[in-house]
């Protein structure tokens, strides 16, 4: 059976029924003076009444919660739907910090917690990132960040050490929350509550990372972000990293988030035994189909988007990430780096990990040559649908694509896809 393809008519995001229905009324009553604007203060006093508790430790994180309210306000032209959806979802980050504030307080060990070595797989989107993060998760000897773990990294009250019953009934029905008010994007970014998981859902608890701007319309939030030191929020991720590896630990940590890109100098601070795999693809592929998966995402949310806007915003991103990791790269040891090619790892992906394991100073088991191939025969393309994309919906085309990143191709000897 041929699988289903997504819908390349961005401008009209799919509404279930009632969903349209909810925001029609959702509309009526802000013509009337309902403000469903988001409040920093209401959303912290939500996120005391959620879990008790009132101590958020270090509120450093006010400024960019309160720089990211200011611009989803302003700018993103959520729907009513979209802005209660959101709301939760800040509240839920909210109470991640208060919960972690109380286990530090009463396990303060797990500040002194060792994560061993880290590798971080740190791409530009759409260049096989998923793929290469879930190769190496299915290591038995490597930790990686669950999906549930990535919504709810602290346990939940009345949780047992080994059954985190709660937290994977959220992320269960997050899933299926998703596939209901968007069953194209599961096709565009498989989602499974038990599959590993980026990490930048633990920086997204800090209001510091990219996932707003791949979200939403934000463009005055993601101008700040710019120009922002990005010491504190991964430090945090860190400390969110030290609490789930006393859950549950392991010889050493996979972490992946194209987001990291744009930070490899704090990276390399943060983490002291560090292994950075950057994947490459032809920019052809990798930047409309990223653009799709924005435009999907985006629509989620808000009935207002522009496929030229989101085009624009991420060519530029996308150059800014290539420059600032390319100025990390020429003054880093020898041997933090290691590159994977898009084609190397669809060609052999065995032989592609044992290039990362190598790097990394890790032995490649036979257990995690086995595991590996399993999940290269479960996960394979196109089983939740047919991503379909084209550059010329976002205004682009292969001649100006290769204009602006030719350099970069040249630079890593990437090959050129546009022939098939």
């Amino acid at each position: 059976m041929k699988p289903v393809e997504t819908s390349t008519d961005y401008t009209r995001p799919y509404r279930p029924r009632s969903v349209a229905l909810l925001n029609r009324a959702g509309r009526a009553a802000r013509r009337l003076g309902l403000d469903d604007r988001m409040d920093a203060d209401r959303l912290m006093a939500a996120a005391r009444r959620k879990t008790g508790l009132s101590d958020f430790g270090d509120e450093w994180f006010l400024e960019p919660l309160e720089v990211l309210l200011e611009s989803i306000n302003e700018e993103a032209q959520l729907t009513p739907v979209g802005a209660r959806l959101l709301g939760a979802r800040i509240v839920s980050a909210l109470a991640v910090r208060l919960r972690a504030e109380r286990l530090l307080r009463e396990h303060p060990e797990i500040r002194d917690l060792e994560l061993g070595k880290v590798i971080v797989i740190a791409g530009l989107q759409r260049t096989a990132t998923t793929t290469l993060h879930r190769l190496i998760a299915a290591d038995p000897g490597v930790r990686a960040l669950r999906s549930w773990e990535a919504l709810n990294p602290v346990p939940l009250p009345g949780e047992r050490p080994g059954h985190p019953r709660g937290r994977l009934r959220e992320a269960k029905l997050g899933v299926q929350a998703i596939r209901f008010l968007s069953p194209d994007f599961l096709a565009v970014h498989p989602l499974d509550p038990g599959a590993p998981e980026e990490d930048i859902l633990l920086l997204d608890v800090s209001f510091m990372s990219q996932s707003a701007e791949a979200t939403m319309r934000v463009p005055r939030y993601a101008r700040w972000l710019e120009e922002q030191d990005h010491r504190k929020p991964y430090e945090y991720l860190v400390t969110l990293l030290r609490i789930l590896h006393w859950q549950r630990p392991g010889r050493c940590w996979v972490l992946k988030t194209p987001h990291h890109l744009e930070h490899l100098d704090v990276i390399l601070e943060v983490f002291p035994d560090v292994c950075i795999v950057q994947t490459h693809r032809d920019p052809k592929k990798s930047i409309p189909s990223f653009c799709s998966m924005v435009a999907h995402a985006t629509g989620l949310w808000s009935d207002r988007v522009d496929p030229h806007e989101i085009a624009a915003h991420w060519v530029q991103k996308t150059l800014r990430m290539i420059e600032r990791s390319t100025n990390v790269r020429k003054t880093s040891a020898d041997g933090v780096f290691v590159d994977v090619l898009y084609r190397d790892l669809a060609a052999d992906p065995i032989g592609a990990l044992r290039t990362v394991y190598r790097a990394a100073g890790i032995d490649f088991t036979e257990a995690a040559g086995t595991a590996a191939r399993r999940v290269a025969v479960r996960d394979v393309k196109d089983r939740h649908g047919r991503h379909v994309y084209a550059a010329a919906s976002f205004g682009l085309d292969d001649g100006t694509i290769d204009e602006a990143f030719g350099s970069y191709r040249r630079a890593y000897g990437i090959p050129d896809e546009s022939g098939g």
